[in-house]
């Protein structure tokens, strides 16, 4: 109980600190008037305040009257938007149908949006005026003419699919938010970056021994999942508030090492080296099971916690959608509980898991010691899999070929007294780690296509496959003078990282399809790595609003971003050319 109340204190603490924002009637200062024949129409802005160009609407209720012209002054950019600032003021001229002498009322309606520069977005608002209006000023009219103004009016652009998302929190009623945040977290389950989590939780129930039954193992797992929604959730509102992605910032070497040298110390304890317990002085302390018991949920959710930051740092859409609603409207609570309830969904099938690894546990014997065996190595492949971001590829599958070597050996490979479906399996892992093996040898970089460069090497004089050509980039300053040499050209930006999952199963599966390739033909092509999580990496993704990879990001020949069109997340071969075809 008292670890839950230091929670929910830390929680409250998070969700509080908060800028103080403006009231809309302290931010925004409408006002309007009747001078000459036209409407001035005004908007004081308070300071850090600004509003958006294509936001601005003016409108007369009458049915007699028209607006003939706007005009509107000249808007600044910002981040690719044009607004407003300080005091922006509208100039709409009038005309009327038919002549009149003297004055008439009529309803004038001021139609704006706006934003604060420290992180909140305003709803949209309209304010209405009476204004008395003098017919001596108007110009006579036949008919309605379209408003029109000096500079252009940009149509209102379509929205990228996080933004989408984030447009649904903010106008969504929150019981549906939540259950749709739910429905999204189990389909990330099924991403690359839960995978890594699956043998975790069997290991910890297995690891258990026996006696566990499949209430507790439940209740680990439950408590596992909470604790990595909490993680997702904290991280989450971090990155929306502040613009930094807590999880890339866990995604440097010693963090890897060190995380990774705890699943080999797992593994090893799994093979029955030693027991993990608590040092004898602890134990001598803990007089009650139940004193125990707590210990061991904490543990767990320790290691929930950590798992959520470093073992599975993937952004897709939906994430990105609640990132962007906190960063836009400052609602940490509203966006911390989507995200929270996006992590619990892609955390129900990891309980199911943990359930079933304690439900289905052998009786003690030969099958007990194969199956902490079995998870023992497959906690030795997590360690693998996280070390592969900080490693050269080689390293990586001279690792996995000696761990599949040694399991195969052990399963059975060799052996005649193993049932034939077991020695076959075990005959099979071999195979394919002594290719990696000699992948390895041979300069191959890929797990699934450890032999490819044979084919690239099949005899003098033959070129190898077609391949994607990124130019890389790992600053503002890199990313601008790339794309001063290429003015006038479509540009693709891919944000990625040597620790992203998504990011490599993008390289493996999409860029590597020939129509993909194709089709990216008329494209220059530039990566960010934001590999290192450096100042100048967190600045090169703060600025294009990134989170964390993968991303696309796609310029057209004004060297404009198409932001409809960002893609956040993973995305198949299949809809990304459908995607392309769209631009």
């Amino acid at each position: 109980m008292r670890h839950l109340l230091l929670l929910t204190l830390l929680l409250t603490t998070l969700f509080s600190a908060q800028p103080k924002f403006l009231e809309p009637d302290e931010a925004f200062k409408p006002s309007a008037s009747f001078v000459d024949g036209k409407i001035v129409a005004t908007i004081d802005l308070a300071d850090d305040i600004y509003v958006y160009e294509d936001s601005i609407k003016l409108e007369l209720k009458s049915k007699d009257l028209l607006i003939d012209s706007i005009v509107m002054p000249k808007p600044m950019d910002l981040m690719g938007d044009n607004v407003y600032e300080k005091s922006a003021v509208f100039e709409a001229k009038l005309a009327t149908k038919e002549a009149f002498s003297g004055t008439k009322d009529v309803e004038f309606l001021l139609s704006f949006q706006g934003c604060s520069a420290l992180g909140l977005c305003y709803e949209p608002e309209t304010k209405s005026f009476m204004l008395s209006v003098d017919g001596a000023d108007l110009d006579l009219k036949g008919e309605v003419v379209k408003t029109s103004s000096p500079a252009p009016q940009t149509a209102p652009q379509e929205m990228s699919q996080s933004d989408e998302i984030a447009s649904k929190i903010a106008s969504g009623s929150i019981v549906l938010t939540l259950l749709t945040f739910l429905g999204f977290g189990l389909l990330l389950a099924l991403t690359p970056c839960t995978f890594p989590m699956i043998p975790i939780i069997s290991g910890i129930i297995v690891s258990q021994g026996e006696g566990i039954t499949t209430k507790k193992a439940f209740m680990l797992s439950l408590v596992y999942v909470l604790a990595m929604s909490v993680a997702y959730s904290i991280a989450g509102v971090l990155a929306g508030l502040f613009g930094s992605n807590l999880q890339a910032s866990l995604q440097n070497p010693i963090a890897i090492y060190a995380f990774s040298a705890i699943f080999v110390a797992l593994a090893l304890s799994m093979f029955g080296f030693y027991e993990l317990k608590l040092p004898e002085r602890l134990v001598s302390k803990v007089s009650t099971t139940s004193s125990s018991q707590k210990s061991g949920y904490i543990g767990v959710a320790i290691m929930g916690f950590l798992s959520a930051l470093i073992v599975g740092p993937c952004v897709a859409a939906p994430l990105a959608g609640a990132l962007v609603y906190i960063g836009q409207s400052g609602d940490a609570l509203l966006g911390g509980a989507a995200l929270f309830f996006l992590s619990l969904g892609m955390g129900l099938p990891l309980i199911a898991v943990g359930v079933s690894a304690g439900r289905f546990m052998p009786r003690p014997g030969e099958w007990m010691t194969l199956v902490n065996n079995v998870f023992g190595v497959l906690m030795l492949a997590v360690a693998i899999w996280m070390v592969s971001r900080v490693v050269d590829p080689y390293v990586t599958l001279l690792l996995s070929s000696a761990l599949g070597i040694g399991f195969a050996t052990y399963f059975g490979a060799f052996s005649s007294e193993v049932k034939a479906f077991r020695r076959s399996v075990a005959l099979i892992i071999f195979i394919y780690s002594l290719s990696l093996f000699v992948g390895a040898m041979g300069g191959s970089s890929s797990m699934m296509k450890p032999l490819e460069f044979l084919r690239s090497s099949g005899g003098a004089g033959v070129q190898s496959a077609k391949e994607l050509d990124f130019s890389v980039v790992r600053s503002t300053s890199e990313l601008d003078a790339l794309l001063a040499q290429n003015s006038g050209k479509k540009i693709m930006l891919d944000f990625s990282a040597s620790w992203c999952a998504s990011c490599k199963e993008l390289d493996e599966t999409t860029f590597k399809d020939e129509r993909v390739i194709s089709a990216l033909e008329p494209f220059v092509l530039v990566r960010a790595d934001l590999s290192e999580n450096s100042d100048a990496t967190k600045a090169l993704a703060k600025k294009y609003g990134v989170f964390g990879p993968p991303v696309l990001l796609f310029f057209d020949t004004k060297q404009n971003i198409v932001e409809s069109k960002r893609v956040v997340g993973y995305i198949g071969a299949d809809d990304f050319l459908k995607h392309l075809s769209l631009l």
